[in-house]
């Protein structure tokens, strides 16, 4: 049987940290062990702060699927359910989170184990002549030391090496802990920017289809008023200025309608881009969302809603108390630290006859002098904990700002739609008499002609203040936070 010797060596040796252009050098690294990961000076990582309008990515998507030859019916949570699946804003913020998930693994990796291994196997052939050894032995010995020597090793190693303590690596991973909360909020937050994005979208497709049906019942009037002028003028009752003003009046009306249908068209494409749908898909819009007052909100009540609801917000405080806990890492670094470092193995002249060795390090690393870099740290630090509470504080104002901006549009909007329906009443029924006065010759057809622009104003103003008071209850949903939720609440299908 084969005999096995052991050999150790187990060593627990403080070490000064020597200050050198490249910074402190600890004691494992000298004596050629692994070196332990280091967590960086900086503070981790923090998610990316809320997004402050709609825009960009927010406006773009991955198309889903196949275009199908039969238009699709889509409602307005349809839409909203397509954009969460599909638009760029919330997929780019979602790959954010994997990002800082993976940076928050990375400190982690610093205060876990860092075991490796290695195998080396060398030959070797020395000329110990050319190295200045000459051996003269006296005679009679019966041996010689030869010039030339030939021989081999090796070595096959597991290294160990661990964080002991280190109150800096393990204030960075709770700061990192907390970032990935911070992320997540965000993705929450641009979950509300997709139903805003999409919610104003659908708006000014409902809103174009209303223009359309205005447009088209305009020409729809104006083309019996033409062919009655026409009839009129044959009949010698009218002059021929009376058919020359309809059929003036009946190409804009025309010429209208083909711009509002044109409109009507791109929007839809906005609409799809938003949500994803497959280029070329055709789709029709099912809701009409009516004018519909609400009612029994509050500033108070909506102010406080926003604040315990918005989650960009919530990301914001996260993101400050990220920032404390990354500048308290900073001062940590002040504090001693405690590394482990070891291997085990065999090692020998070959595999038959090698040896069980092994090595135990424990090395204690203190700060004597840095030259002012981590006081620079704690001072950068500072300053981005300065900042995110700036941030903060800016995003409470601008919170404040949306919800009352919300309330004034929803409020100034249902007052505008009480005024244009009146004011539609009125033009329809200035309308009515002016053909009927022109029908019975008692005037010519300026006076209908001027009363069908009234009539189509009164619908336009009407149409556009719908339009707003929707767009606002969307503001309103989407600074109140929940915007999916408080939207279902908010609109009438």
């Amino acid at each position: 049987m084969r005999k096995r010797s052991y050999l150790g060596r187990i060593s627990l040796t403080p070490t000064l940290l020597v200050i050198a252009a490249a910074g402190a050098i600890p004691l494992s690294a000298q004596l050629g062990a692994p070196a332990t990961p280091q967590a960086p000076s900086s503070p981790p990582p923090s998610a990316n702060g809320p997004v402050s309008s709609m825009g960009g990515n927010y406006q773009g998507s991955v198309a889903a699927g196949q275009a199908t030859a039969t238009p699709i019916d889509l409602s307005l949570t349809d839409a909203i359910q397509r954009g969460l699946k599909t638009n760029l804003g919330i997929l780019t913020t979602s790959e954010s989170v994997s990002n800082v998930s993976a940076q928050r693994k990375r400190v982690l990796a610093g205060l876990l184990p860092n075991l490796t291994g290695d195998y080396t196997q060398s030959y070797n052939r020395v000329n110990l002549a050319a190295e200045g050894f000459h051996f003269t032995l006296p005679p009679g010995l019966g041996f010689s030391i030869p010039e030339i020597v030939t021989f081999g090793s090796v070595d096959t190693r597991a290294n160990l090496s661990q964080s002991v303590v280190n109150f800096q690596k393990l204030r960075n991973l709770k700061s990192a802990d907390v970032s990935v909360h911070a992320a997540q909020l965000s993705v929450q937050d641009s979950r509300d920017l997709v139903v805003e994005a999409v919610g104003n979208a659908y708006l000014l497709i409902i809103s174009d289809m209303a223009r359309v049906d205005a447009a088209q019942a305009q020409v729809d009037t104006s083309q019996v008023l033409f062919n009655r002028a026409v009839d009129q003028h044959a009949a010698g009752v009218a002059p021929a200025i009376d058919q020359l003003r309809a059929e003036v009046q009946l190409r804009t009306d025309q010429q209208t309608l083909l711009a509002s249908k044109n409109q009507y068209e791109k929007d839809k494409l906005v609409l799809g881009r938003v949500i994803g749908l497959p280029p070329g898909q055709r789709f029709n819009t099912t809701d009409r969302m009516p004018f519909s007052p609400l009612n029994g909100i509050t500033t108070e009540d909506a102010l406080r809603q926003a604040y315990a609801n918005r989650a960009d917000f919530k990301a914001a405080e996260e993101q400050v108390r990220a920032a404390e806990i990354a500048r308290s890492a900073s001062v940590a670094e002040y504090y001693p630290t405690v590394d482990l470092t070891g291997n085990f193995g065999d090692a020998g002249v070959n595999v038959g006859s090698s040896h069980n060795v092994w090595n135990v390090t424990g090395a204690l690393n203190f700060t004597i002098f840095d030259g002012g870099r981590i006081r620079s740290d704690i001072e950068q630090a500072d300053s981005t904990l300065r900042q995110r509470k700036n941030d903060l504080g800016d995003l409470r104002g601008q919170i404040d700002q949306q919800v009352r901006t919300a309330l004034l549009d929803l409020q100034s909007a249902a007052d505008q739609v009480a005024v244009a329906q009146r004011n539609q009443q009125l033009a329809h029924e200035t309308l009515a008499q002016s053909r009927d006065r022109f029908t019975a010759g008692v005037t010519d057809n300026v006076e209908v002609v001027q009363a069908q622009q009234s009539v189509v104003t009164a619908d336009v103003n009407l149409i556009s203040a719908t339009y707003q008071h929707n767009l606002a209850k969307i503001a309103l949903a989407r600074a109140l936070g929940l915007a999916e939720q408080n939207l279902a609440r908010f609109t009438v299908h």
